[in-house]
């Protein structure tokens, strides 16, 4: 992820797998290593995905609705919000709508661009 003073950071997780559509595609994210960003991921551990159609966080809300209009494992709303509305780094971390990694900058100022890398273990 990077932001907008261009400060790149990332956040490695060695176990991370989403479950069956049975299952509301529920994260099982865990073994957070480091990478400089902080573990804002975890305390999605074990929700379910939630997209403006489909409310399955842990709110009497709708977070994908309310704070991002983009899909995510939305925990009453959460400290991660990769989906979230772009907003040119002209926020100030207020509104919670826009890309941020919580634990990375301690608030919820946008992010200028983040990703997501999954990869299979053999």
């Amino acid at each position: 992820m990077e932001d907008f003073e261009g400060k790149k950071a990332y956040a490695l997780y060695n176990s991370f797998s989403v479950g069956s559509e049975a299952d509301g595609y529920k994260l099982q994210v865990s073994d957070f290593v480091d990478g400089g960003a902080g573990d804002s991921l975890s305390y999605h551990n074990a929700m379910k995905f939630s997209t403006v159609d489909k409310d399955q966080d842990a709110l009497s809300g709708n977070c994908a609705m309310t704070y991002s209009q983009g899909g995510f494992w939305y925990n009453g709303c959460g400290y991660a919000n990769p989906t979230g509305l772009y907003l040119w780094g002209k926020d100030d971390g207020s509104i919670y709508i826009g890309v941020y990694w919580y634990y990375w900058k301690g608030s919820y100022k946008s992010l200028k661009s983040i990703s997501m890398k999954i990869r299979r273990v053999k």
